[in-house]
């Protein structure tokens, strides 16, 4: 069980920790900010620091956690292969430690599945959810590509395909102008742990094929988004997801691919804070829900 083999870690931190790094049942979270909460979850083989520039944008209005996903960074990396039921079980673990009934979820690609798998497991814990250039009921080509990308990985090493990924995730202009940005990218995926990588991308392969239905019962307020160059996570899958989805709206963004928190961190920025403040306005002012209109 996932919950015991992340005890074994060991803990340090606390709840009320504002802008500090901590450890709680293996898993390495960061807190940063005061006000309503907010989860922000990485994609596969990226971390937490994925996410420096919402942070920057989010934390002076709203309480931020991003936490580093099984086998990923400074968390837990259990033996044994991993299920997407066991990601869902880690942000649960770590939102009843923070004592955060319910919170707003921001999911990247493959953080985007777990950000949905738990929206439909936990429904009450959701207030609104943001999905980010995530995927949707791939075509068996899609999933052959991908399955066949873990095989490369288990092969040859988490750096196996790093650069065509990077030419996946950043147009050709942003890779240009920075590559310093994408040296540290690279650098994180590089220096992923093997079994720990493998792990989670095997999910990340298959993962969708259990959502394709159970989303139509995400009932929350939902921004289903992507970049209008995103190859894999493309905006026909966004469209497809936002369809299914009842309350969800849709945005594709102009010029960008695959990474957008990095390469197009103002517009993402931008989209979060409108959809938030969507929700503060039908707060209480004591931070309560107002009672619907009649």
């Amino acid at each position: 069980m996932v919950e015991t083999l992340l005890q074994l870690e060991g803990e340090r931190g606390g709840p009320g920790q504002s802008d500090s790094d901590a450890l709680h049942g293996g898993t390495y979270y960061r807190l940063s900010g005061r006000g309503n909460p907010v989860v922000l979850i990485h994609g596969v083989g990226a971390d937490l620091t994925m996410w420096d520039a919402q942070v920057a944008a989010l934390g002076t209005r709203y309480a931020v956690v991003r936490y580093d996903m099984l086998g990923h960074g400074g968390t837990a990396k259990p033996p044994g292969e991993r299920s997407l039921a066991d990601f869902v079980r880690q942000l649960l673990i770590l939102l009843d430690h923070l004592k955060w009934q319910r919170a707003t979820f921001v999911g990247f690609s493959m953080g985007g599945m777990v950000a949905q798998a738990f929206a439909v497991r936990h429904p009450e814990r959701v207030e609104r959810l943001a999905i980010l250039n995530a995927v949707y009921d791939r075509s068996p080509a899609a999933s052959a590509a991908v399955v066949e990308r873990a095989k490369q990985v288990a092969r040859d090493g988490p750096a196996a395909n790093v650069e065509v990924a990077l030419k996946r995730w950043f147009t050709p202009a942003y890779a240009a102008a920075h590559p310093e940005v994408l040296a540290a990218v690279r650098q994180r995926m590089e220096t992923n742990d093997l079994q720990g990588y493998l792990n989670a991308y095997r999910v990340f392969a298959t993962g969708d094929r259990e959502l394709v239905e159970a989303i139509r019962a995400i009932a929350c307020p939902t921004l289903v988004a992507t970049g209008a160059l995103d190859p894999n996570s493309t905006p026909e899958m966004a469209r497809r997801m936002a369809e299914i989805i009842p309350n969800a709206k849709l945005e594709i963004w102009p010029g960008l691919a695959h990474m957008t928190p990095v390469e197009g961190a103002k517009v993402v920025n931008l989209s979060l804070l409108r959809f938030l403040a969507a929700a503060r306005a039908t707060l209480h002012p004591h931070g309560r829900p107002m009672a619907a209109p009649r």
